[in-house]
C-alpha cells in the first residue's frame, strides 16, 4: 500500500496493516500509549532534527523575519 499522507500512514500501521516509517516524534504519543511499537530500531539513523533552508539575501516579508526569528529564539 502506498500513502502520500502522513497522517494516512500512521492511521493504518495502528490498525494493523504493516510497518510504516516516520518521523519518531510524529508517533512518540501511540508508542507511548502501546498503539505501535518500534522496530529494527538499530537500523535507524540518528534524527539530529528539522532544518529551515532560505535565500539569505533576498528581501523576505515581515512575517518571515518573525518565524526565523522565533526558531533562532527557540535554538538558543
Amino acid at each position: 500500500m502506498i500513502l502520500n499522507s502522513l497522517p494516512s500512514r500512521i492511521d493504518a500501521a495502528i490498525s494493523g496493516m504493516g510497518l510504516v516509517y516516520v518521523p519518531e516524534d510524529c508517533v512518540e504519543d501511540a508508542v507511548a500509549a502501546g498503539k505501535l511499537e518500534k522496530v529494527l530500531e538499530s537500523w535507524c539513523a540518528p534524527f539530529p532534527g528539522y532544518y529551515l533552508y532560505y535565500p539569505s539575501r533576498k528581501q523576505h516579508t515581515a512575517a518571515f523575519a518573525r518565524l526565523i526569528e522565533a526558531l533562532r529564539y527557540q535554538s538558543e
